[in-house]
């Protein structure tokens, strides 16, 4: 079977601009909030990277929920039953505003037990916990508008998801300014001025979701007896192929947490300077993602039109793209690093550590995007989302945190050295994932 190499290419980066456009928007959010509370005060960055490590978690267990849910969407898409799409949203919409509120419930009650988790510092701590008692409003919003613009994703409708992230940047930006640091009469709201302008960003996000659903979506609508109704087989498939995903979003994104509390228990400057490295490295990233986000859309799409050779021909392609994007991605960390040291009012401890955990993040960002490619793209496009959950938690929970614990804690390794070993999990991840990806064991069709 012949692939025309014009239209997969034309089709791809149909996919990919806007897709990678709306993660530069999400790491957006974050980089704002980086630069601005950088200005205020290295505690104050701290309080915050390491409170929006819950918000991390919450939206990766959101992701996997969609993920799960677009496994089936994007099959189903495949074989043009758009019924069943519908009701695959509505499960996956009412499970995750369950679990929104839950996230919401436990980081207002106990704001303090939480930030004690990533830090020992109590004038961190404080400062986390006003900025957890403002945010977590917001991930009820978020629950709702993450969820239905990935199955909208899934179904080929990448551009709503566009328009709305980036007008949730635009007026996050102009908010986060005028909130932080009293601009225009307001008063001085510091870490709770972030958090505000977020929380009113996410509200904004929900609205302009609901407005698009009843106004232009003709294709999949949102049924409010699709989030009661009640269908065991599509339940059934959705938790068979959510449930390994959102376990493995949980682990991957609870031992990216556990990074991040044990260097923020080796001080406020070692937090400060992960968590400027982690948003370039997301930054880095945004090409990958979307090479990712593709992958799955239109490999599961091929696959749900039982186009079997064509799908091992598509998976070989991307495979070599999130090469390509992963290089692009390590010169971009080349790039932004001197940029990112000389504009942050970090001190000069920071400054140091910063320096050597941007020239690590050059290799882990080529890494990533394979590995990422391979488990999000590839594996779960073909319902293998099980594989991504073995490969986190052996490389992960099993060997970068296990490293990195012993080394900070037992060994009283440098910063540096700590965080070298806390990144090394993509080096063991892709012998495994290259093993995985050749014995086609990943290539399913899941629809009914």
């Amino acid at each position: 079977m012949k692939l025309d190499n014009k239209i997969f290419y034309k089709s791809v980066l149909m996919l990919v601009i806007p897709i990678g456009f709306q993660n530069l928007i999400n790491v957006g959010v974050q980089l704002t909030d980086v630069l601005m509370l950088g200005m205020v005060s290295e505690v104050v960055l701290s309080g915050a990277s390491l409170a929006s490590q819950i918000v991390f978690i919450f939206n990766l267990i959101t992701f996997g929920l969609t993920s799960g849910a677009a496994v089936l969407a994007s099959q189903y898409w495949g074989k043009c039953d758009t019924k069943s799409i519908e009701k695959i949203l509505g499960i996956a919409l009412r499970i995750s505003l369950i679990i929104g509120l839950l996230f919401m419930a436990i980081s207002f009650l106990f704001p303090t037990s939480i930030m004690q988790l990533f830090s020992s510092e109590d004038a961190v701590i404080k400062e986390g916990v006003k900025y957890l008692r403002i945010i977590c409003f917001s991930y009820i919003f978020t629950s709702f508008s993450m969820v239905y613009l990935n199955i909208m994703r899934s179904v080929e409708k990448v551009i709503i998801a566009t328009i709305v992230y980036s007008t949730s940047l635009i007026v996050n930006i102009i908010l986060i300014s005028i909130f932080i640091f009293g601009l225009f009469g307001f008063p001085t709201m510091g870490i709770r001025g972030a958090a505000l302008a977020t929380l009113i960003s996410r509200i904004l996000e929900a609205i302009m979701v609901l407005v698009y659903d009843r106004k232009f979506n003709k294709i999949i609508k949102l049924r409010v007896k699709t989030l009661f109704s009640r269908n065991k087989v599509l339940f059934d498939d959705f938790l068979k192929y959510s449930v390994p995903v959102v376990l493995n979003e949980l682990l991957w994104g609870g031992a990216m947490a556990v990074s991040a509390g044990i260097l923020g228990h080796l001080g406020s400057a070692a937090a400060a300077a992960s968590s400027v490295a982690q948003v370039t490295r997301q930054l880095a990233m945004i090409g990958s993602f979307g090479v990712a986000s593709a992958t799955a859309i239109m490999l599961g799409k091929v696959i749900g039109e039982n186009k079997i050779e064509m799908a091992r021909i598509y998976a070989k392609k991307f495979l070599r793209l999130s090469i390509f994007s992963g290089l692009l991605g390590a010169v971009a960390v080349l790039i932004a690093g001197p940029i990112a040291i000389n504009v942050m009012n970090l001190s000069k401890v920071a400054t140091g550590y910063l320096a050597i955990m941007m020239l690590v993040m050059t290799y882990y960002v080529f890494l990533q995007s394979i590995t990422c490619t391979a488990i999000v793209g590839v594996f779960r496009a073909g319902g293998d989302t099980k594989m991504g959950l073995v490969a986190d938690v052996s490389t992960m929970w099993l060997g970068s945190i296990i490293l990195g614990s012993l080394a900070a804690f037992v060994f009283k390794f440098s910063v540096p050295v700590v965080f070298i070993l806390l990144l090394s999990d993509e080096i063991l991840k892709l012998p495994i994932v290259i093993w995985r990806y050749k014995s086609y064991k990943w290539l399913n069709i899941v629809t009914r």
